[in-house]
């Protein structure tokens, strides 16, 4: 029994000794792999920056156009909605009303001054007004869409330059080969493991990068359909208050 607990032990030595971790076949990899490897690496680490901001910042920014079309809507005046837009910090929709806003008070002044009559006010304040509401509307979506396309050029390439790793590994083992005139594992084994890390990595970084950019996109869509619908409405509200003067 003792001389069988004995040939165990050494045969569970042979095996872990055999069975490299995943740390000392990095190290031990091509300066090449390894350099792919550390570029994988760090576009991983970029993605998953991202992943954290982009998802606060949008859910945050649902949270916010929720609550700041529940108080426009529950308001009488305009000027009662502009001095509580500070609560609404991060809301697209706000600030789309904000330069609407400004750019409205600012054609009423005209107006006030005598500059033009009551229907130039109306068909000036309108064409001011959806050009002030789509410039608006693009740098809040330009806002959110930073950094988008990184998760999208991560979630492309990674894996092309995961296979990278992997061609050099397998050329690698194929010139062992013919150096050595031995096609053995233990010959090839080293390379080809390192190649396979290469491409298994590539993977790990694209597929979150993937993952998370179609989610980001889904969600800016439905944002930016707010903000589309909340400028008509604004429009709206702006001709039939014209109208009525």
């Amino acid at each position: 029994p003792q001389s069988i607990e004995v040939y165990l032990a050494a045969v569970g030595q042979t095996a872990a000794t055999a069975q490299p971790g995943i740390a000392e076949l990095i190290t031990e990899a091509d300066i090449v792999v390894q350099a792919v490897l550390l570029v994988l690496v760090g576009m991983s680490i970029g993605c998953w920056v991202i992943i954290f901001n982009k998802v606060g910042r949008l859910r945050r920014a649902v949270r916010l156009d929720a609550a700041f079309l529940d108080t426009f809507w529950k308001s009488q005046r305009l000027d009662q909605v502009f001095d509580r837009l500070d609560r609404f910090t991060g809301s697209p929709v706000a600030a789309v009303f904000r330069a609407a806003y400004v750019e409205l008070s600012r054609l009423t002044r005209d107006g006030e001054d005598g500059s033009r009559g009551v229907g130039s006010i109306a068909l000036g304040a309108e064409e001011n007004l959806e050009r002030t509401l789509r410039r608006a509307m693009s740098i809040e979506r330009t806002a959110l869409e930073r950094m988008t396309p990184f998760l999208a050029t991560t979630g492309s390439t990674a894996p092309f330059i995961g296979l990278f790793g992997t061609v050099w590994g397998i050329l690698r083992a194929f010139q062992k080969i013919d150096a050595t005139g031995q096609a053995t594992v233990a010959t090839v084994g080293g390379d080809i493991s390192h190649a396979l890390i290469a491409t298994a990595v590539g993977l790990l970084a694209a597929i979150p990068a993937v993952m998370a950019y179609n989610y980001v996109n889904s969600r800016i869509r439905v944002l930016s359909t707010d903000m589309e619908n909340f400028s008509s409405d604004f429009l709206n509200i702006v001709k039939r208050h014209f109208q009525a003067r």
